[in-house]
């Protein structure tokens, strides 16, 4: 799945609107072969922007290629996609390279991030902690989203965040990485969580 493309019907390129004035920058991050392309690819309104290499035996021994073994692409700097809000908002999604070796760019590319979306394998939990550690030494508020590969020993959600330290308040999603509207599903509830903690923080404020 990881590298699988939706097979929905193509989508007719939409232009930028005139009077789009703010745009928002949203980081998609998570281990190696979890499907960050494949996710930004779905949800993205233009053709998205992928700088992918085809992977070589040379890879061997330095990516972990544990039950990735049918992916014969990866991502050396980032994806670039766009989905717009409404005639002003425009979210920018950026997908983070997942193997280690790439790590030391997201520490540039979480720079004037608004909000994250950590995909995860929950087959492969370990994978997310170094994502997840970054935003949080950033600061960088962020939703889980439980990347659903139709593998039958899926763990449940109170699994997945004792696995990952996750407290309480951030949110956890499943979806489908290849289909639109569940990667939109994925978008709609970190704007939710933004929205939640900017409101809460103004209330603090006043008090």
């Amino acid at each position: 799945m990881a590298s699988a493309t939706s097979d929905q019907a193509p989508r007719t390129q939409r232009h930028l609107s005139r009077t789009a004035d703010n745009g928002l920058k949203i980081v998609v991050v998570g281990g190696f072969g979890v499907g960050k392309t494949t996710l930004v690819r779905s949800v993205s309104e233009i053709r998205p922007l992928n700088t992918e290499e085809t992977m070589t035996r040379a890879g061997e021994g330095v990516d972990e290629l544990d039950r990735t073994s049918t992916k014969t692409a990866t991502t050396v700097a980032f994806d670039f996609g766009r989905i717009s809000v409404d005639d002003r908002t425009v979210l920018y999604l950026f997908g983070a390279p997942g193997q280690e070796r790439f790590w030391f760019l997201w520490d540039r590319l979480f720079s004037g991030t608004l909000g994250a979306v950590v995909l995860v394998d929950t087959r492969r939990l370990a994978d997310s902690w170094y994502a997840i550690d970054r935003l949080e030494h950033h600061g960088t508020p962020f939703v889980v989203a439980r990347n659903d590969f139709g593998d039958a020993s899926q763990h449940t959600d109170a699994q997945v965040r004792e696995a990952l330290d996750l407290p309480e308040h951030v949110p956890m999603i499943t979806c489908d990485a290849r289909d639109r509207e569940s990667a939109k599903g994925v978008l709609i509830k970190l704007v939710q969580h933004l929205y939640a903690l900017s409101t809460a923080a103004r209330g603090s404020t006043h008090q």
